[in-house]
């Protein structure tokens, strides 16, 4: 896949630029995870308050693996979106999508604008099925991921955490590429 950069416009007329993480992002990938609320962190895989976590992504990008995708406002990284992927064994065929969009920018059409993308290039690195795994809570992101093509399969009762330590559910939304691009 060759190197890229697009321009995309959210909802309000907002000019986006959507390209891939290089290494020169890291200060500016610390200032993005710095301007998330503790809400928005919770659903995060990763510890992203721990400087060491980004300078390992910034240090070993590999976009056959981890495409890091990134949405800049005048030079401002707003948003965060990866499609994780595997190149053999018996899930091959499918990515792992997570996004993640700066307060300021929720609402506006930047998940979805990220999610199109991701599924854009899922075609374009040969892969079928998309996953996404959302923390029932996360009721927007539910949404974005529907109007975006995927659909929910599986809801895991009381596997996951909320934000007062309580159980709860993890839900499982499915795109699949070919389908979606057809529609």
């Amino acid at each position: 896949m060759a190197p890229y950069q697009k321009v995309g416009v959210l909802k309000d007329g907002t000019r986006v630029t959507l390209r891939p993480m290089v290494q020169e992002d890291r200060d500016g990938l610390l200032d993005f995870f710095r301007r998330l609320d503790e809400k928005d962190k919770l659903f995060l895989r990763s510890d992203v308050r721990d400087q060491s976590v980004i300078d390992h992504w910034v240090s070993n990008i590999d976009y056959q693996k981890v495409f890091p995708l990134l949405a800049e406002v005048d030079g401002r990284i707003v948003g965060d979106a990866t499609l994780h992927m595997r190149k053999v064994g018996w899930k091959r065929h499918l990515g792992n999508v997570r996004v993640v969009v700066s307060k300021d920018f929720q609402g506006r059409g930047l998940g979805t604008l990220l999610i199109n993308e991701l599924v854009e290039l899922a075609e374009e690195f040969g892969l079928e099925k998309l996953i996404a795994e959302i923390h029932l809570q996360a009721q927007v992101a539910l949404k974005v991921f529907k109007h975006a093509g995927f659909t929910t399969k599986a809801v895991f009762e009381d596997l996951v955490k909320d934000f007062e330590g309580k159980n709860s559910d993890l839900v499982v939304m499915v795109c699949d590429v070919q389908a979606r691009e057809r529609r």
